[in-house]
């Protein structure tokens, strides 16, 4: 089934590629599985989200899309057979300046390469060679190594495969590595690799889209009487200065200390410090007496 990438993002066809930039990145977090933990629906359009933007943030691969459509994938290849149509005609091609109507553009795939584009399977070419089918591979991070760009090698089909893991990856987002599947036959390309994040979540924080939110415990002196309190986030360790009076679940908010946003190097979400005030057990009574002073006061 084709998928209109465009009205995916809710964009126009002319949207510029700040637009399209702003228009994942606010649909990106309204769907994310961490706000919409069970949501099947949710997980499909956030799923749908990721494959749209990775085409049309792409310059080369949006310029494919709108030419082709659904068989942008296979661009090179319809090139490619046009040109031997073209020699095997003298030169001749009329009717086929690559401006077509969605059925003569369908109708032409087939006669030239025996069936339509819009699967990921192995396809063939008028001269014989068939594409190698597409692999598919999932890769299990856990949460901090999401924040930092780093290189990790695994082996997928006899082949070790490194790859370059960009900071602020999503669970559930899918990259592209072409050429990395099934070998092609008769000297045709090898299948695209398609690689899946799942990201484990982590007993210390809660990712929501690029933010990040926490619970810090304090004991009832510090949030009474104020203090200072360390906290471990996952850009290392920060001091919080508490305000005397604070209450159970009050939030703090820091800007800049949350999840790194994807491929935007410097640009970070904010993290959200959620206070648990622990009381006192096992009281004394000397300091029992003290609390019915001040109970009584």
């Amino acid at each position: 089934m084709f998928i209109d990438y465009y009205k995916t993002l809710g964009v126009s066809k002319t949207a510029t590629p700040d637009e399209i930039k702003k228009a994942y990145r606010k649909l990106a977090r309204k769907f994310h599985p961490d706000v919409n933990p069970g949501d099947k629906e949710a997980e499909r359009k956030f799923k749908e989200l990721n494959e749209a933007n990775e085409v049309l943030s792409n310059p080369e691969n949006r310029a494919k899309y709108d030419k082709y459509g659904e068989n942008w994938r296979h661009g090179e290849e319809y090139e490619k057979a046009q040109q031997q149509y073209r020699s095997s005609q003298g030169g001749g091609f009329e009717g086929f300046s690559g401006n077509f109507e969605e059925g003569d553009f369908s109708e032409f795939f087939q006669s030239m390469f025996g069936g339509g584009f819009s699967g990921r399977s192995s396809r063939g070419s008028a001269s014989g060679k068939f594409k190698g089918q597409d692999a598919y591979a999932e890769l299990n991070l856990n949460m901090r190594d999401a924040t930092a760009t780093h290189q990790q090698t695994f082996d997928i089909n006899g082949k070790k495969v490194r790859i370059t893991i960009p900071a602020g990856v999503y669970d559930g987002q899918q990259i592209r590595l072409k050429g990395y599947g099934q070998p092609g036959i008769n000297g045709g390309p090898s299948g695209d690799l398609y690689i899946t994040f799942n990201i484990a979540s982590d007993p210390n924080f809660d990712r929501v889209g690029d933010d990040v939110r926490m619970k810090v415990p304090i004991d009832l002196y510090t949030a009474v009487l104020g203090g200072d309190v360390k906290v471990e986030t996952l850009n290392g360790t920060v001091n919080l200065k508490v305000k005397p009076g604070t209450q159970n679940g009050a939030t703090v908010r820091l800007r800049g200390k949350g999840f790194p946003v994807y491929k935007e190097d410097g640009n970070f979400g904010d993290l959200f410090v959620s206070y648990d005030v622990k009381l006192p057990t096992n009281l004394t009574d000397k300091q029992r007496e003290l609390f019915e002073q001040l109970k009584n006061s």
